[in-house]
């Protein structure tokens, strides 16, 4: 993937919807190609409470992104809720 290059994902909760199990607590993730990286450059309340029925902890949603995988991580510079 190209860092400028904007994608459409899956975005949610890497431990609650995704299954990761490399940090403890909720925190943002986006899954492309069938592959779940947990995001840099922003934190999963940014997007409204984490935990609301609507929350990533609790469903996985769409979002338009642009950034770069870098050590195992994806570093957004680019991220919209669809």
């Amino acid at each position: 993937m190209n860092k400028d290059e904007e994608m459409i994902v899956e975005a949610s909760c890497g431990q609650c919807m995704f299954g990761m199990k490399e940090r403890v607590g909720c925190d943002l993730a986006v899954k492309f190609n069938n592959v779940s990286y947990f995001v840099e450059g922003a934190h999963i309340d940014d997007y409204g409470d984490a935990h609301a029925g609507n929350g990533f902890c609790n469903c996985i949603r769409k979002a338009r992104v642009r950034g770069e995988i870098e050590e195992g991580r994806f570093r957004i510079s680019y991220f919209s809720l669809l």
